[in-house]
């Protein structure tokens, strides 16, 4: 007889409890811990109850020095989706997909089979959540019917790795979703945490025996977790999350995780009527239809991996008739916020104290990087002067707590890209330590209230309850603004 052995699982994170329990221990999350009983395999006798231990065999170790190969690849058809991955899917490698519903991730996943099975490999998109049809309808509303990729509506992970494995290995597998899966070696619900491991291991042994590049589709929870927990995320060899607002055209594929390439790298989709259309030019596009002569706007010279990124940061500060102003973000660290505007506040002269704040990064973009603080308190200080900053301008800089500015790294990139796109000059701090000639014309800034005496010296002074531009109204940093 095969011994049944309950546990208890947490639908978070993974942790396994001998009990029931209202909040998890591991994460701390409340009524997340659920039932699941897996069959310990059949036992007899006594001897059962004393796991056996095998004699393991050895195994030759080499050393660091040897001939190193790079591992082969498949490339996509897809530039930004060969970008994000690292030149192409590697054989045998398994690449979870996470993204919101609704964002684009089957859209992409058939793009890419499509370009796939036209150049002759052979594809297999397995879906768990959609019928056949539903499938060919997306196809031929996406002009993709005509490729030769193999379809499937499939729940039973043996029964998809017996078909797969039939004949030559296919180059590319989807699956979609990982929740939707289920393998009769254990008894849990799919979906579960138990479920979705085993099935996930037995898809990564598959893609490893194979050589089949294996994408597994996860959905995000609350949370912002990649197909619930996260020891799918430690199992696989490469995480993307593709990113999105619902009400802006432009889609964005980021590497979380990538054994075998970079973790920084992003692509840029835009969503059409034909499905996701690749932008070569991303700056172009989130400059696109921006204010020229709008006070509390400047643009940022970013990086998003080895891309140079300018994106417009929209700043709002009006005043306040609250007891504690608000402090509203959208695109960029709120903790990050707060630091700039103390440090304007306490070495830049400027009082903050009783505005609202409002900051915006145009075009739904996320920004991580601190290069940043330069431009959003450029935004910041245009906005409450009501000075407008120079259409031709791009700003990139690190704030330190003491109101320096401070060097970023891959300043010469920023600047070319800056000047590929009509810019005429640059804000950036002292000491860049850029090789070679100058690819724009820079105004190098030592401290912040450097920047703050350069808005306030155009900013319009008032003069009978009205504005009028002035250099002499506004004392940096005695009685700014």
């Amino acid at each position: 007889m095969a011994k049944i052995q309950q546990t208890f699982v947490c639908q978070s994170c993974g942790a396994v409890y001998n009990r029931w329990r209202g909040r998890c221990e591991a994460c701390n999350g409340w009524n997340t811990i659920q039932e699941e009983v897996a069959s310990a395999g059949p036992q007899s006798g006594p001897a059962a109850t004393r796991p056996s231990r095998a004699r393991g065999r050895v195994f030759p170790l080499e050393g660091l020095t040897g001939e190193a190969k790079e591992a082969p690849r498949t490339p996509s058809g897809i530039n930004e989706l060969d970008r994000v991955t690292g030149g192409g899917f590697v054989r045998g490698s398994v690449i979870l997909l996470g993204g919101d519903p609704g964002i684009g991730k089957s859209t992409l996943l058939m793009q890419a089979s499509a370009a796939m099975a036209k150049s002759g490999e052979r594809v297999a998109y397995i879906s768990g959540e959609e019928a056949v049809g539903q499938v060919r309808l997306r196809a031929e509303r996406l002009g993709l019917a005509k490729y030769p990729v193999e379809l499937a509506a499939q729940t039973n992970v043996e029964d998809i790795v017996e078909t797969l494995s039939q004949g030559q290995p296919p180059a590319l597998v989807i699956i979609d979703s990982i929740q939707t899966m289920w393998t009769e070696t254990v008894e849990s619900a799919p979906g579960t945490v138990t479920q979705v491991r085993s099935s996930a291991q037995a898809l990564i042994r598959f893609a490893k025996t194979t050589g089949t590049a294996v994408i597994l589709v996860g959905h995000v929870t609350k949370d912002g977790q990649i197909a619930g927990p996260r020891v799918v995320e430690h199992m696989v060899d490469a995480v993307a999350s593709f990113e999105g607002d619902q009400g802006h055209h432009f889609r964005i594929l980021r590497a979380v995780k990538n054994r075998f390439g970079p973790t920084d790298e992003i692509g840029v989709f835009e969503m059409t009527d034909a499905g996701l259309a690749e932008v070569p030019n991303p700056s172009a596009l989130f400059l696109a239809g921006r204010d020229h002569a709008a006070p509390g706007t400047a643009v940022f010279a970013g990086m998003e991996g080895t891309r140079p990124l300018l994106v417009e940061i929209q700043a709002l500060v009006a005043p306040s008739s609250l007891g504690m102003p608000r402090r509203a973000v959208v695109g960029w660290d709120p903790n990050r916020l707060s630091m700039v505007l103390a440090v304007l506040e306490a070495h830049g002269g400027i009082r903050l104290g009783g505005h609202d704040v409002y900051l915006n990064v145009a075009g739904g973009l996320r920004i991580s990087e601190p290069a940043a603080d330069l431009a959003v308190a450029a935004a910041l200080v245009s906005s409450l002067s009501g000075a407008a900053l120079p259409s031709d301008s791009v700003y990139f800089g690190e704030l330190g707590l003491s109101g320096a500015v401070r060097p970023v790294s891959q300043a010469p990139a920023r600047l070319k890209e800056a000047l590929k796109l009509g810019f005429g000059k640059a804000i950036t701090p002292q000491g860049r330590g850029e090789t070679g000639e100058r690819a724009l014309p820079t105004e190098a800034l030592r401290h912040i209230a450097d920047l703050v005496a350069g808005i306030a010296s155009g900013a319009p002074r008032r003069v009978g309850g009205r504005r009028e531009r002035g250099r002499d109204e506004y004392a940096v940093p005695d009685d700014p603004f």
